[in-house]
């Protein structure tokens, strides 16, 4: 599983990827999980407001922090 947690280093996208972090731990998921603060990048995703969770390439949530839950809920679809 790819995941990338798409914003520039703002509170809300520290908050996301720790979120994201904690819910793949919960869930002992062997994911790659990277940040992704490049501009050029994020905007490949068509994302236009972050933070933004990208699962297996797929935008799942933009411009919000979604809680652990609803993360651990996302990441086992």
């Amino acid at each position: 599983m790819e995941i990338r947690v798409l914003g520039a280093g703002c509170i809300n996208c520290k908050q996301l990827e720790q979120n994201v972090f904690n819910a793949a731990a919960e869930l002992n998921l062997d994911a790659d999980i990277q940040k992704v603060e490049d501009m050029a990048e994020i905007m490949k995703f068509g994302v236009m407001s972050t933070p933004a969770l990208v699962i297996d390439g797929k935008v799942l949530t933009a411009g919000r922090v979604p809680n652990k839950e609803e993360i651990k809920q996302l990441l086992q679809k």
